[in-house]
C-alpha cells in the first residue's frame, strides 16, 4: 500500500483551533487533539506526537538544540497530539529557528511524501501489468528504498532549530484523495460478502476529498498520522501476516480434523448399514423433506453439481433415497454406485437419473410409496463428505389413481426419518407462505426447539430482496440453525425439463444475490455454497456429538455377536470359496460312486432286460394268442407256417432300431441318476446349480448320442440276415427263457390274486361265470342267425315264412331279455373279469410253453421252430453283448471324463467373487454362519475405527486445552 511506504512530514502554522478534534477520512480511528495553543507566537516551537492506542509514545518535535526523536515502534492505529508552546516558556535546550530555513523545511517535509505517491503509483501500474510475484518483489524494492529515504532524512534534522511564525500548512489533494480511496474500501470491505459490487467507491471519495479540502488541519493530521504510522508498517505487516498465517494453518488444521472426522463416520456409517437398519447403530445423516414442487430435487442437485434425480408430475419419488456423497481430492473422476444392483461404477449421470426413475417406477401406482430405501453413493472431488436421505414430497390431495391413505403413509415414512439424531433439511418456496409449509410443521413437531433444524427457502428470485430478507430474518418461526436463501434455477427454465448446468445456475445465483446489496447484511444467509458449508459443520458437530454414544453401541453388539459365534459354531471360521470347494467336491465324490456302480455289467443288464422284455412281448402276440399253438409241439420241421412266424419274430428283434432304442436307454438311465446326484444333499439347497449340472449332463450325451448309436446299428447288421448258435449259446437261451417265462407265470398269478383280493373271490368268480356265459350266448345266437339266414335262402314258400317269423320274433326276445339282464352286471366288474380271464389263460399257455422248453425236444438248437423262445432269448443276448460294447466305448467312457471338467469349468472357473457368496448363502445353515461371521467381523472393523476416532478427538481436546489457558 501506498500508505507503507510514506514518512512522517514535518509542519509548522501560524494558527490553530484550540482543542480541535478531528478525525481523519484515512485512518478511521485516529483522532487529533490539539492542546494548549492560545495566541501562538511567531517563534513557536512545534511538538507533534503520535501515540498509539495501548502502546508506547512516539514523539517528533522541532525543538531548539534537540534532533528529531523517535520511541517505540507499535502497530495500529492511535492518537495523534500536535502541542505549540508558548516562545519563552521553560523548555531546556531549545534552538530558535530562523527564517531563512522555511524553504530547506518544507523541501524535506514534503519531499518523501510526494516522491513516496510517484513511487506507489508506479507501483500499482506495475503490478497491474505483471503478476502477482513481481508485485511482491517491487513492494520489496520501494521499502528498501523508502527505509534508506527515512535514515536520510533522520540525519538531515539533527541539529536543526529554527523560529519562524505559524503557518497554515495543507496536504495536497492528490495524497489526500488516495488515502480517503484507501480506506474507504478497507473499511468496506471488511463487512461486505465477496459476491457483493463495490459501486459507491465515487461517492466516498468525493466525500472525503471534500473533507479534506475544508480542513487545512485535518490534512496536515492526516500527513502526520500516516507518516508515522509508515515507520512501523514494515514490520507491523511482517508480525500481521505471520499471525494470519498461525491463524489460517489452525483453522486448516480444525477443518481437516473435522473432515477426517466427518469421513471416517461415514465410512462406518456405510458398514452398519450393510449389516442391518438396528435403531442402535444409526448415525446423523441429513434427511431432506418438503412438499412436492418445492424445489427438494433442485436443491440436492446443486449441493452435487449434477442432475442426476428423477423429475415429473406423476410422483417419481416413491421411495427413499439414500445418498452419499464422498469427497475424492485425489481424483478427478466423477461417478455413482448402486451397492444393492451391483452396477458397478456409472459416469453417465444421465444413466443414473434413468435408473433411480426406473426404480421408483417399479413401485405400483396403487401403492405408490414404499419404505424400502434406494441406496446411491456419489464419488467426485467436487462433493463434500455429506449422507443425505430424499423422501418423497408432502401433498395434499391424491388422484384417483392413487390410494385414499397415500398423503398418511407420506406422512409416517417421513416422520420415521426425521427421528434423532437425524437433520432436518425443511425446503420450503420463497413464494409460499411458511405458516403453510408441511416441511415446517413436521419438523417442528419432532424438533419443537428447531435445535437439529436446518430451513432451505428456494425461488428466492421470485419474491422481491426486501421480503426474502424478511424471510430469511424469520422471528415468527425460529430455528436455531437458521434460513438459508438459494436461486437453483433460473426463472425462465424452471418450468422445463432440460438439463441446465450446474455453472449456469451459480452464475445465475451469485449475478442475483449481487445485484441486490439487501442480502448482503448480517444475519442473512444465502447461497448454495454457505448452504453446503453449513451443512458440513452442522453433520460434523452432530457426528462428533454422537461418537461417544455410538461407540457403546457398537462395543455391545460386538459382544453380543462373538458370544453367539462361540456359542453357535465354536468359533469354527468358514468362507464362502471353501464352501463351494466343499460342495464340488462332494459332487465329484458322488459322481465318482455312481461310475464306479454303473459300469459294463449294469449296462448289459439294462440293454437285456429291455430285449428279453421284447422278446415276451413278441411270443404273446405271434405266439401265446395264436390258436394253433397247441399244435407246435407235433408239426413237422418242414411246416412253413411255423417257420414263417419265427422269421418274423427274429426280423422284429433285429431290425427294430436296436442302436437307438439302446443307446436311449442308457442315456435315460444316466439321466435319471444324474437327477438324483442333483437332488442329494448338498445340492438340494442350490436349484440353479441343480439345473446347471443338468443341462450340461444333457449336452455331453446329446454330443456322443447320434455317433454311439450309429455304431451299435452297424455292428447289429449282420444279425438281420442270419444268427448263428452254438450249443452253448442254445443252452443259455433255453435256460434264460425258462426263467422268463417262469417269472411271467408268477407275475400272471399274483396279479390273478390281487384281482381276488380286490374285488372278491366269489363276486370274481360270478363274474367270470356271466361273462362265460354271456360268451356262449353269443356264439349260440350268431350260430341260429346263421342258421336262419341259410334257410331263408333255401326255402322261399309263403308258409314256411311264416313259420319262420314267429321263430325270428322270439329270438329277438331272447337277445333284448339277455341285454337287459346284462345291464344288471357292474361294467367295472365285468372289466375285472375279462382281465381274470385273460390271466388266467395266459398263465395256462405259458406253463404249456414252460413244459414244451424243459421236454427233450428243445435241447438242440436244430429244433428252434419248436421252441421260438430259447431262439429269440439267444438272438437277444448277441444283440446285448455287441451294442453294450460300443456303447462303453462310444458313450459311458467319454461321458465319465467329460462330466468332471465341466463341473470345474461351469461351476467353479465360471464364478465371481459375487457369485460365490451368493451360492454360499443358498445354504440356510451357511448363510446363517457366514452372516454372523461377517457381522462380528464388521463390527470389529467398526470398532477399530471408533476406538482411533476417539482416541484422535481426545488428542486434539488435549492439545487445544493448553492453548485455550494461555
Amino acid at each position: 500500500m501506498i500508505g507503507q511506504i510514506l514518512k512522517p512530514p514535518t509542519f509548522t502554522g501560524y494558527k490553530l483551533a484550540t482543542d480541535t478534534v478531528v478525525r481523519s477520512p484515512a485512518f478511521s480511528s485516529t483522532h487529533l487533539r490539539i492542546i494548549n495553543l492560545h495566541q501562538i507566537r511567531r517563534h513557536s516551537t512545534v511538538r507533534a506526537t503520535f501515540k498509539p492506542i495501548g502502546s508506547s509514545v512516539n514523539v517528533y518535535s522541532l525543538r531548539g538544540g534537540s534532533p528529531f526523536t523517535s520511541s517505540s515502534r507499535t502497530h495500529g492505529l492511535g492518537h495523534v497530539n500536535v502541542g505549540l508552546g508558548l516562545r519563552g516558556t521553560q523548555l531546556g535546550g531549545v534552538r530558535h529557528l530562523s527564517f531563512s530555513s522555511v524553504p530547506k523545511l518544507l523541501w524535506t517535509a514534503f519531499r518523501l511524501p510526494v516522491a513516496g505517491v510517484t513511487v506507489g503509483v508506479a507501483g500499482v501500474g506495475y503490478a497491474n501489468y505483471k503478476i502477482q510475484d513481481m508485485a511482491n518483489k517491487s513492494h520489496e524494492w520501494v521499502s528498501s528504498i523508502f527505509t534508506d529515504a527515512k535514515d536520510f532524512v533522520t540525519s538531515l534534522g539533527q541539529g536543526i532549530s529554527f523560529d519562524l511564525p505559524t503557518i497554515d500548512v495543507g496536504i495536497p489533494s492528490t495524497l489526500k484523495s488516495l488515502f480517503a480511496k484507501s480506506s474507504n474500501q478497507h473499511s468496506l470491505e471488511s463487512d461486505r460478502p465477496r459476491f457483493i459490487k463495490k459501486d459507491d467507491d465515487s461517492d466516498s471519495n468525493k466525500k472525503t476529498s471534500d473533507s479534506n479540502n475544508s480542513s487545512p488541519v485535518v490534512g496536515a493530521a492526516v500527513a502526520v498520522a500516516t507518516a508515522t504510522n509508515l515507520f512501523v508498517s514494515g514490520e507491523k505487516d511482517e508480525e500481521e501476516e505471520n499471525n494470519d498465517a498461525k491463524v489460517n494453518v489452525t483453522t486448516n488444521v480444525q477443518e481437516d480434523q473435522f473432515m477426517i472426522l466427518t469421513k471416517k463416520l461415514i465410512e462406518v456409517r456405510n458398514i452398519l448399514m450393510s449389516i442391518d437398519h438396528n435403531e442402535a447403530l444409526r448415525l446423523p445423516s441429513i434427511v431432506v423433506i418438503g412438499s412436492q414442487s418445492s424445489g427438494k430435487t433442485s436443491v440436492l442437485e446443486a449441493i452435487v453439481g449434477h442432475e442426476f434425480l428423477p423429475k415429473g408430475s406423476n410422483m417419481v419419488t416413491r421411495r427413499p433415497i439414500e445418498l452419499t456423497l464422498i469427497h475424492t481430492p485425489k481424483s478427478k473422476e466423477e461417478y455413482g454406485e448402486f451397492p444393492q444392483l451391483g452396477l458397478g461404477k456409472i459416469h453417465d449421470f444421465k444413466h443414473i437419473q434413468q435408473t433411480l426413475r426406473d426404480m421408483n417406477l417399479a413401485v405400483p401406482e396403487s401403492e405408490c410409496i414404499s419404505n424400502k430405501p434406494i441406496e446411491l453413493r456419489i464419488y467426485s472431488p467436487n462433493v463434500p463428505d455429506l449422507t443425505l436421505i430424499d423422501l418423497p414430497g408432502y401433498i395434499q390431495v391424491n388422484n384417483k389413481n392413487q390410494p385414499e391413505t397415500l398423503k398418511e403413509k407420506i406422512f409416517e415414512l417421513c416422520e420415521q426419518y426425521i427421528k434423532e439424531p437425524n437433520i432436518i433439511l425443511a425446503v420450503c418456496a420463497a413464494d409460499v407462505d411458511l405458516a403453510n409449509s408441511e416441511a415446517l410443521k413436521a419438523s417442528r413437531k419432532v424438533d419443537p426447539l428447531g435445535l437439529r433444524t436446518i430451513g432451505v427457502i428456494t425461488k428466492m428470485d421470485l419474491v422481491e430482496p426486501e421480503v426474502g430478507a424478511t424471510i430469511l430474518r424469520n422471528s415468527d418461526y425460529p430455528l436455531h440453525l437458521g434460513y438459508i436463501g438459494v436461486v437453483c434455477k433460473p426463472t425462465e427454465n424452471r418450468n422445463a425439463q432440460k438439463n441446465i448446468s450446474s455453472a449456469l445456475v451459480r452464475h445465475h445465483e451469485e449475478s442475483f444475490f449481487r445485484s441486490n446489496y439487501v442480502y448482503s447484511q448480517r444475519g442473512i444467509q444465502v447461497g448454495v455454497g454457505t448452504l453446503r458449508r453449513k451443512l458440513m459443520e452442522v453433520l460434523e458437530e452432530n457426528m462428533a456429538k454422537s461418537l461417544f454414544s455410538i461407540v457403546g453401541a457398537v462395543q455391545a453388539e460386538l459382544e453380543e455377536a462373538k458370544y453367539q459365534f462361540k456359542v453357535q459354531y465354536n468359533d469354527r471360521r468358514i468362507t464362502a470359496e471353501s464352501y463351494v470347494a466343499e460342495t464340488i467336491d462332494s459332487i465329484k465324490h458322488n459322481f465318482k460312486d455312481f461310475a464306479h456302480s454303473f459300469g459294463k455289467p449294469q449296462v448289459r443288464h439294462e440293454v437285456r432286460t429291455m430285449l428279453e422284455q421284447r422278446v415276451l412281448d413278441l411270443c404273446a402276440e405271434l405266439y401265446w394268442t395264436d390258436k394253433r399253438i397247441t399244435e407246435l409241439a407235433k408239426s413237422s420241421r418242414d411246416d412253413l407256417y411255423w417257420q414263417y412266424k419265427l422269421d418274423m419274430c427274429s426280423a422284429a428283434l433285429t431290425k427294430s432300431g436296436i442302436g437307438r432304442t439302446s443307446t436311449q436307454l442308457v442315456v435315460d438311465v444316466l439321466l435319471a441318476n444324474m437327477e438324483r446326484l442333483a437332488s442329494m444333499e448338498p445340492l438340494n439347497n442350490h436349484p440353479e446349480t441343480s439345473r446347471k449340472i443338468l443341462n450340461f449332463t444333457n449336452e455331453i450325451l446329446r454330443n456322443k448320442f447320434h455317433t454311439t448309436a450309429d455304431q451299435v446299428e452297424t455292428c447289429v447288421k449282420p444279425y438281420k440276415y442270419e444268427v448263428e448258435c452254438t450249443e452253448q449259446e442254445w443252452a443259455e437261451g433255453v435256460k434264460r427263457s425258462i426263467s422268463l417265462i417262469e417269472k411271467e407265470i408268477e407275475y400272471c398269478n399274483k396279479a390273478l390274486q390281487h384281482l381276488k383280493t380286490t374285488v372278491g373271490q366269489r363276486k370274481l368268480r360270478a363274474a367270470i361265470k356271466y361273462v362265460l356265459d354271456a360268451e356262449k350266448e353269443e356264439v349260440r345266437r350268431q350260430a341260429r342267425l346263421k342258421d336262419d339266414s341259410s334257410d331263408d335262402h333255401s326255402d322261399s314258400s309263403p308258409s314256411a315264412s311264416a313259420v319262420t317269423s314267429p321263430q325270428l320274433i322270439s329270438a329277438n326276445n331272447i337277445v333284448e331279455t339277455n341285454d337287459t339282464v346284462r345291464l344288471h352286471v357292474s361294467p367295472k366288474l365285468i372289466e375285472k373279469a375279462h382281465e381274470a380271464i385273460f390271466l388266467r389263460d395266459r398263465a395256462m399257455i405259458l406253463k404249456y410253453r414252460l413244459a414244451s422248453l424243459k421236454s427233450r425236444q428243445c435241447k438242440s438248437p436244430e429244433n428252434k421252430q419248436y421252441c421260438p423262445e430259447a431262439f429269440l432269448n439267444m438272438v437277444a443276448e448277441k444283440l446285448t453283448y455287441t451294442a453294450v460294447m460300443f456303447i462303453q466305448v462310444e458313450l459311458l467312457t467319454e461321458f465319465f471324463f467329460q462330466f468332471p471338467r465341466e463341473v470345474d469349468n461351469k461351476l467353479v472357473y465360471d464364478l465371481d467373487r459375487k457369485q460365490i457368496l451368493q451360492f454360499a448363502k443358498e445354504n440356510p445353515y451357511i448363510r446363517k454362519h457366514l452372516e454372523l461371521q461377517e457381522r462380528k467381523r464388521k463390527l470389529g472393523e467398526v470398532m477399530d475405527k471408533l476406538n482411533y476416532l476417539v482416541r484422535r478427538q481426545r488428542d486434539i481436546e488435549g492439545t487445544k486445552a493448553p492453548s485455550v489457558a494461555v
